[in-house]
């Protein structure tokens, strides 16, 4: 997948994220996965007053978005690392970084 063609995707997942829509945020992660990928990371949950799409990258054959939210308790740097599972991109990974300017939630 083109890094162009992956930003399309990371765009539509992000958006599921701010608008809360869960189900279809989770949908593109790798079910095999689920719940060990949230262990130990700070992930938005609920409201989503705005966010900033700070990265999107090929990395060998794997795929890297990176976004900060800013919710109600305060900033979250978040990386997604994205794998081809069972023919399709799918998110394998999470992993928080420092988000610039702000307090980790």
């Amino acid at each position: 997948m083109s890094v162009e063609d992956f930003r399309d995707l990371y765009e539509r997942h992000v958006g599921y994220v701010v608008s809360g829509d869960m189900k279809a945020a989770l949908a593109d992660m790798v079910q095999a996965n689920l719940p060990a990928v949230f262990d130990g990371v700070t992930v938005p949950r609920g409201d989503v007053d705005g966010f900033e799409i700070k990265d999107v990258r090929a990395d060998g054959d794997r795929r890297i978005g990176e976004t900060v939210y800013s919710t109600p308790k305060g900033t979250i740097g978040l990386r997604s690392i994205w794998e081809r599972h069972d023919g399709r991109w799918q998110a394998a990974a999470l992993e928080n970084f420092p988000a610039d300017g702000g307090r980790q939630a």
